[in-house]
């Protein structure tokens, strides 16, 4: 990472990209031992990718 990207502040778009690879994942981690936690988490992340869409 270049020096000058160090102290660049997210865009709102790279926020929620970053949320959504975070519940993404932790519903994959959860669906092996916790369906109904994954699929809330499945949820979560589809209403940060209706947040994204509405950025655009």
């Amino acid at each position: 990472m270049p020096l000058f990207n160090l102290f660049k502040k997210k865009s709102e778009k790279e926020v929620l990209q970053d949320k959504y690879k975070k519940l993404m994942g932790e519903a994959h981690k959860l669906s092996t031992s916790n369906r109904r936690l994954s699929d809330e988490k499945v949820a979560e992340a589809e209403e940060v990718l209706k947040q994204m869409e509405n950025l655009a």
